[in-house]
């Protein structure tokens, strides 16, 4: 695939960018590059390389499941601005 000048500025109204000729003169070429670089990966024989997220073997480090700092509701809505049964309390938004 080869990019032309209309390619670019197309591209550039649709990411809403204000370029200049000559900055679009100068941007044809690089995305040429950038465009032979990608076929030029997709020559690349990957049919034996499997699949992987991530570079490195990661493992998650799980914590024990335990619960710590309950029952201290009171605590918790003493910063409240407005706390109502237990909870806290909202100004209503839908009339």
């Amino acid at each position: 695939m080869s990019v032309d000048h209309a390619t670019v500025r197309k591209i550039a109204s649709l990411a809403r960018i204000a370029v200049s000729d000559a900055e679009v003169e100068a941007m044809v070429p690089e995305l040429n590059a950038i465009l032979g670089f990608v076929e030029q990966l997709g020559e690349v024989d990957t049919s034996a390389i499997q699949p992987m997220t991530a570079v490195i073997p990661n493992t998650l480090r799980l914590r024990e499941d335990v619960v710590t700092d309950g029952n201290i509701r009171d605590a918790v809505l003493a910063n409240a601005p407005a706390a109502e049964h237990g909870f806290f309390g909202v100004p209503k938004v839908i009339e």
